[in-house]
């Protein structure tokens, strides 16, 4: 039979064990609830049919949820293209005005302005809204592509040439324009190392496919940006 001394002793390791659990989980909580900056961990799945603008907002909105950071207004970068009547919109317009961190309180840019230029965003501070880095060049699979349907100063492209997958509802034909995560192209390039504007989406289905984006580094992998 254990003594009352014993039984007693146990009773407070376990009471010990469970409030350091609790003090260990308090600042990855508060980690993320600052957190104001994601790449998805995951694509939708669907190429480039995200349910428009709304779908990929949502997306994120629910991704931001999941760890905690769902208190703020959550969008996508993406721009869309002027089509049936309905004007352009700005990848750049749609994000709030900064500044953006990510979920380790690594600032990527403080304002508009500075996430179009000298921006923070590498391979490194590129991170998921789990904390993870996201794959690149040189890892397998590589995954640095992310669609956002942008000119580099995150405005939208002219209508004609598509550059969203029909504004974001096509799995099939059309294009997106891609930006490089980790920020590295092969051969090295500006172009090739930009973050929302690298190159366009191909492939053997139409461009827009989950196979399409796949095919080129991506996984239809959007950045995320918390707009309030």
């Amino acid at each position: 039979m254990p003594t009352l001394a014993r039984i007693f002793s146990r009773v407070c390791f376990g009471l010990g064990a469970a409030s350091l659990a609790v003090l260990a989980a308090q600042p990855a909580q508060a980690q993320a609830a600052d957190t104001s900056f994601f790449v998805t961990s995951v694509g939708i799945g669907n190429g480039g049919n995200l349910g428009g603008l709304a779908g990929a907002d949502n997306y994120c909105q629910t991704l931001a949820q999941a760890v905690g950071a769902g208190a703020k207004t959550w969008h996508a970068y993406l721009s869309t293209q002027e089509a049936d009547g309905k004007p352009a919109v700005n990848a750049r317009d749609r994000i709030g005005k900064g500044l953006w961190q990510n979920s380790k309180g690594v600032v990527i840019a403080k304002d508009v302005a500075e996430l179009h230029g000298a921006n923070n965003l590498t391979k490194q501070t590129a991170l998921t809204e789990k904390g993870e880095v996201n794959n690149g060049i040189g890892d397998t699979p590589n995954r640095h592509d992310v669609l956002t349907g942008s000119q580099p100063d995150g405005t939208a492209f002219a209508a004609g040439e598509d550059r969203t997958c029909k504004n974001w509802t096509s799995s099939t034909q059309g294009s997106a324009m891609l930006g490089h995560a980790d920020r590295t192209g092969i051969p090295p390039s500006p172009t090739a190392n930009s973050w929302n504007a690298a190159h366009p989406s191909r492939g053997p289905d139409g461009g827009c496919s989950q196979t399409d984006l796949i095919s080129t580094g991506g996984a239809g992998l959007l950045y995320c940006f918390a707009a309030n």
